[in-house]
């Protein structure tokens, strides 16, 4: 059996748009705790001779930010501040009940300091060295909708094409090659058919499935959560419990019962689909494994809630520094213990053993079962932050994972590339509308906290196409048009929705949310008005120096509106 991991990398825009908490500091956050540490681990194994066949996407956007000049020096600020903190406890901890925790200084500065030598090495640009690794065969490396949109609510097929086009665009661009695969924002799908999510929104009639807009854009296959395909139930991060009657098992292999899962399993999990909506528009999706990846994702019955590790939510303050472990289940943050680097690193290692461990379980029930084992794939896909941000030692359970495969195992890893072409799939089926968020549906992006938002959104798409085909026909129009294009983009992003949905900064998402639109009208209303364009290229070219990203997003409208 294959195993397919799958990383997808994501972070709205944010450069330009303050620092803390949710400004570049965010962005700094998930570069310092996850990209850069994955980058480290991925070489490491490079030069081990380790394979390494990992599946990871970075959307267009965080791709853009991740090549930035700002965001160089941003993230030099940050490793500096980060730096200081580390000075300002080791002194002030001294004398203090909480002495024990000095050598923990040590240790992050140590981090900090081999973290930032390895961000300066490859120059402040994180995209070129996991497009080296891809073409070195080590990886490889998805492509995905521009912004991130959640495009099965998007009020315009021009839209969702806007988003999956450009998208591609912008992966060649970045990564230098043709991406093969897509990740679908939030996992999201709808088929083919009448499109009307509420009572009052725009009436399009039949609209294309989510599968056709990918296809259409060049991408080969996506993934899609377990209970899309009939397959388990859907991966949330507010699910306490294992599905389907998943078996957790000890680090020993010995099965303890999870929560049985009362629904009815109609497909494998552990085979890939075509997908068509129409003839012609065939691809492939990989389908989730509900049981591996709950192993890893699930905050409490998972790996990340070990008490070894690295607590999350406990933080010194100033300064930021996480000097404690989660100690346990249900431990009060003022009982949290201090935390143990060496020991954690293995746990990482231990778990990484019964990871394969479960996987080679997986595999050979699924041979001595109705499945063709030999031919059948297990995958897992999660958010890359998850490795690192979430899960301190991600990485390095990550690393010993890779290390730990051999030819014992009836499990192989792969890239979803390489299955798919040794594999191709031969059952059709047809995917169910949904996502990976709570519920399994929409609801995390579209409920009665977001309801406004996208009576904002739908008018403003429409009133946008209707303005595209005049303003690229005039040349004083087109840096205007470009800059509403990438306004209308950045106000498309999930992210909006899901952090009004989650209650948590949700000014802070409202305020992005109405700023992009706001400035999208603004730009409509110079492209409405002949006289106006000298003053809209001035506002069109200010804007773009805060929002500057998607250099050659006019070729994509242009094939948008011929192929009308």
């Amino acid at each position: 059996m294959d195993f397919v991991l799958a990383l997808h990398s994501h972070l709205p825009y944010v450069l330009n748009h303050g620092r803390w908490p949710h400004g570049s500091d965010w962005l700094c956050e998930a570069a310092i705790d996850t990209y850069l540490p994955l980058l480290e681990t991925l070489r490491e194994l490079a030069v081990e001779g380790v394979p390494s066949p990992l599946t990871i996407g970075f959307t267009p956007v965080l791709a853009n930010q991740l090549v930035s000049r700002t965001f160089a020096a941003e993230l030099e600020a940050y490793f500096q501040q980060r730096l200081t903190a580390c000075d300002e406890a080791a002194t002030t901890l001294a004398g203090t009940n909480d002495e024990p925790l000095i050598p923990l200084t040590a240790y992050w500065r140590e981090r900090l300091q081999r973290l930032r030598a390895l961000f300066r090495s490859v120059n402040g640009d994180l995209v070129a060295p996991f497009r080296a690794l891809e073409e070195a065969g080590h990886i490889e490396i998805m492509g995905g909708a521009a912004t991130h949109g959640f495009s099965p609510l998007l009020g315009c097929d021009e839209s969702v094409r806007l988003q999956f086009l450009l998208g591609r665009v912008e992966h060649e661009r970045l990564f230098g090659r043709k991406p093969a695969g897509c990740w679908l924002p939030e996992c999201a799908y709808r088929g083919r058919g009448t499109w009307r999510p509420l009572p009052d929104a725009p009436w399009s009639g039949e609209r294309p499935g989510t599968d056709e807009f990918v296809a259409e854009a060049g991408f080969r296959y996506f993934f899609a959560d377990a209970h899309q395909a009939a397959a388990g139930t859907p991966l949330s991060v507010y699910e306490d419990d294992l599905p389907m009657g998943a078996e957790r098992f000890d680090l020993h292999g010995r099965p303890q019962r999870g929560t049985p899962y009362a629904g009815t399993i109609e497909n494998s999990p552990y085979q890939a689909y075509r997908l068509s909506s129409r003839p012609g528009a065939a691809v492939a999706a990989l389908v989730r494994d509900p049981v591996a990846s709950a192993q890893v994702w699930s905050r409490h019955s998972g790996y990340p809630g070990d008490g070894t590790y690295l607590e999350f939510h406990k933080i010194r303050w100033p300064g930021g520094l996480k000097l404690w472990r989660v100690t346990g289940n249900g431990v009060d943050l003022g009982d949290k213990q201090p935390y143990d680097p060496t020991a954690a690193r293995w746990r990482a290692r231990d778990h990484a053993k019964h990871f394969l461990h479960l996987l080679d379980r997986i595999a050979r029930d699924e041979a001595q079962g109705d499945g063709d084992g030999a031919g059948a794939v297990v995958v897992s896909p999660f958010d890359t932050e998850l490795f690192g941000h979430w899960w301190f030692e991600g990485p390095d359970f990550l690393g010993a994972m890779y290390r730990s495969f051999n030819d014992d195992l009836d499990v192989h890893p792969t890239t979803a590339s390489h299955h798919l072409r040794e594999r191709p799939p031969t059952s059709a089926l047809q995917l169910a509308a949904g996502s990976w968020g709570a519920n399994g549906d929409y609801s995390m992006w579209l409920n009665d906290e977001t309801l406004w938002t996208w009576r904002r959104l739908w008018p403003l798409e429409q009133r946008f196409w209707d303005a595209v085909p005049a303003a690229l026909g005039v040349g004083a129009a087109r840096p205007i048009l470009a800059q509403a294009a990438r306004e209308l983009l950045l106000a498309q992003s999930s992210d909006w929705q899901f952090i009004i949905s989650t209650g948590e900064v949700a000014d802070y998402a409202t305020r992005r949310f109405n700023g992009h639109c706001d400035d999208l009208e603004r730009l409509l209303a110079a492209l409405a008005n002949r006289d106006a364009l000298e003053s809209g290229v001035a506002l069109a070219e200010e804007l773009r120096r805060r929002d500057d990203i998607f250099p050659d997003i006019l070729p994509t409208l242009e094939r948008i509106i011929n192929d009308r």
